[in-house]
């Protein structure tokens, strides 16, 4: 099993309730994968280095997981096409 790092910004201009469901559709994307989260660490609302679809602000929220070599690909390809996401990136974490 190796451990990973997804890296999820959501959009600022959707509501708490549904940033909450995204965040839980993300986590069972992971699950669904056959990964194992180990830790969340939700960042909160931040200032974006440059605007991303005329928003200045985005929530942060990164997962710790394990998982096998083909499960992030599947992550991502269920990421992507979700709307309240406006950029993630999955990397492997070294520790």
């Amino acid at each position: 099993m190796n451990k990973y790092e997804l890296a999820v910004v959501l959009s600022s201009a959707i509501s708490d309730e549904e940033r909450a469901s995204a965040l839980d559709r993300v986590k069972e994307y992971i699950t669904r994968a056959g990964g194992t989260i180990t830790g969340v660490d939700e960042w909160g609302k931040k200032k974006l280095a440059y605007e991303i679809q005329k928003m200045s602000e985005a929530y942060y929220v990164f997962i710790q997981f394990e998982a096998e070599t083909s499960v992030p690909s599947q992550v991502e390809e269920s990421v992507r096409l979700m709307e309240q996401v406006i950029r993630f990136l999955c990397v492997n974490r070294e520790e």
